[in-house]
């Protein structure tokens, strides 16, 4: 799988991050860093934990580093959970959706990744 292949598997927007990174070198270095990010982990722990406040800075977190890299389908789910916890807002009707998202979001994004990690290895 190419880096473009990946991008496409996980729906980003190659150009864009191309464009911003400059090189395909560094936008694979990067790709392959978002594995190694732990903001998805917290975000799901906070949750769980009922901590509004450290799950919105973890999924504000996934929502920039999305936007850096043109990871758009993560970035557009992220970024609608990240407003629905700012401020410490209360839990409100349609947030489970919000989250189940995410993590279908997140799951398509790591298994393209690793499946460019896996053909760039071999």
């Amino acid at each position: 799988m190419t880096l473009k292949e990946c991008y496409d598997a996980l729906g980003g927007d190659y150009d864009e991050a191309m464009g911003r990174l400059r090189s395909e070198r560094l936008g694979q270095k990067f790709v392959l860093k978002f594995l190694d990010d732990g903001s998805y982990g917290l975000l799901c722990a906070s949750l769980e934990a009922g901590n509004r406040g450290e799950a919105f800075r973890a999924a504000h977190t996934i929502k920039g580093v999305c936007a850096n890299l043109a990871f758009n389908t993560l970035l557009a789910s992220s970024e609608e959970l990240t407003e629905a916890l700012r401020d410490g807002k209360p839990a409100q009707p349609g947030e489970e959706g919000l989250v189940a998202q995410v993590k279908e979001d997140y799951q398509r994004t790591i298994q393209a990744i690793q499946a460019f990690q896996t053909g760039a290895a071999g």
